[in-house]
């Protein structure tokens, strides 16, 4: 999440300004669900070449989308990702609320550290230095080497995790975000394999993703030089978000779960699973993403935004 307010003018101005064409939204939009190269966007959006061209040089100015150079058929070309979900401006100079200060608590997972899990091959999991469970046995999903995986894959079922919630007895809870890289679980790797993704928090569920596919048509830019080029490579990083009207994802909402269906205040733990329901549409998989795989430096994150009368 990126949070701008006058306390530093400079990038205010600078992002507002790359937001205030129709053309640059048009191009997020287009990177919320996969990574394009500029020809691809112009061909997309029906805008010349140049234009485009033009367009992302701003957007990559104010560091709302990162460019990576790859081989092309002729030359290279410029491929464009997003760097952001959420864009937070905040106007009041104070930076006051009205409800009192709101605090953050956060806390990262490891994506191995679940608690229990249910899965039926395609499966496994790695970390830096190579495989560490048997592929395809999903028995060797209960050896203890599971905390140290930094990739982990299934084609159905579901991993949970029980995450410490340690905020003051007493805080009004405003908003809780899980966020996480993630994408469908095909043989190898298949830009277009969508996968019905769920995500539970305390036994409730707070909306689905459709994943268009696993994405494997480059390398993802944490990836050990070890794993192989024909499998897996980056996710997308997506983030539900619950409040006390609706819940979220990537900012739309995708469901009416509030925060008082989620029992939040009555446990210093969360419950969260991210799976696969057996009645699905698309029962792709999952591929989850730690820190040194995929596109993200990051676990799973969880933030909760509360209030102290």
């Amino acid at each position: 999440m990126l949070e701008l307010s006058f306390d530093d003018p400079d990038r205010l101005v600078t992002v507002t300004h790359a937001l205030s064409t129709r053309s640059r939204i048009d191009i997020l939009k287009l990177l919320i669900t996969r990574n394009l190269n500029i020809v691809e966007i112009a061909e997309i959006l029906k805008l010349p070449v140049s234009t485009v061209a033009s367009n992302v040089k701003v957007l990559e100015a104010a560091k709302l989308i990162n460019t990576e150079l790859l081989p092309a058929s002729r030359g290279a070309m410029k491929v464009c990702s997003r760097n952001y979900d959420d864009i937070h401006i905040a106007l009041n100079i104070n930076r006051a609320i009205p409800k009192g200060n709101v605090e953050v608590y956060e806390v990262e997972v490891p994506i191995g550290h679940y608690s229990d899990c249910e899965v039926v091959p395609t499966c496994g999991m790695a970390n830096a230095d190579g495989m560490i469970i048997r592929e395809d046995e999903p028995a060797s999903f209960y050896h203890p080497k599971h905390i140290s995986a930094q990739i982990i894959w299934f084609r159905k079922g579901f991993l949970e995790y029980l995450l410490p919630l340690e905020i003051p007895a007493g805080a009004k809870i405003e908003s809780l975000e899980l966020s996480m890289e993630i994408c469908s679980e095909a043989p190898n790797y298949d830009n277009n394999w969508p996968s019905d993704i769920s995500l539970w928090v305390n036994g409730v569920e707070l909306g689905m993703w459709t994943s268009p596919g696993d994405f494997g048509d480059r390398r993802g830019k944490l990836n050990p030089s070890w794993w192989l080029d024909w499998s897996t490579q980056y996710g997308l990083l997506k983030t539900w978000r619950v409040d006390n009207e609706r819940t979220t994802l990537d900012m739309e909402k995708v469901s009416d779960v509030t925060l008082g269906q989620l029992n939040i205040n009555q446990s210093p733990k969360l419950r969260m699973r991210i799976g696969i329901k057996p009645d699905a549409v698309y029962q792709g998989g999952v591929n989850l993403f730690g820190r040194q795989f995929g596109d993200y430096e990051q676990n799973i994150i969880l933030k909760v935004n509360y209030t102290l009368d």
